[in-house]
């Protein structure tokens, strides 16, 4: 049973920056697409960026595009995301998510998810 745990979260001001780390267990992450979600208080979950099993795809949410950097790394088995220029509007759990077929399974519903960690973005 893969098993996922993200740390890195934290608070942080506007405008600064904060890495995500998603370590896994039980299985090794190069069987899986990986991707990053996120739920505001109130909102519902939302997809913030996925990367495909090689890591040659990756797809981004309109209001992360160009500060947001999803990668991986296969060898440490650990996912990563890179937040820049973050906002109050970026302030959320985020939640780790991997699933065996696709981007578009992933994107559809993950079958494994973290537990989630909390950013919050203010001055």
């Amino acid at each position: 049973q893969l098993q996922l745990v993200e740390s890195g979260g934290g608070l942080v001001q506007p405008g600064g920056s904060l890495r995500l780390s998603c370590a896994a267990s039980g299985g090794t992450l190069d069987h899986y697409a990986l991707g990053w979600f996120r739920q505001a208080p109130g909102k519902e979950r939302e997809g913030v960026s996925c990367i495909g099993k090689s890591g040659d795809r990756t797809n981004y949410a309109d209001s992360v595009g160009g500060r947001f950097t999803i990668s991986r790394d296969n060898a440490k088995n650990t996912n990563y995301l890179q937040m820049n220029s973050l906002k109050p509007e970026d302030t959320a759990v985020y939640y780790c998510a991997a699933d065996p077929g696709n981007l578009q399974t992933l994107v559809g519903g993950p079958d494994y998810w973290g537990q989630g960690t909390q950013v919050t973005v203010s001055s």
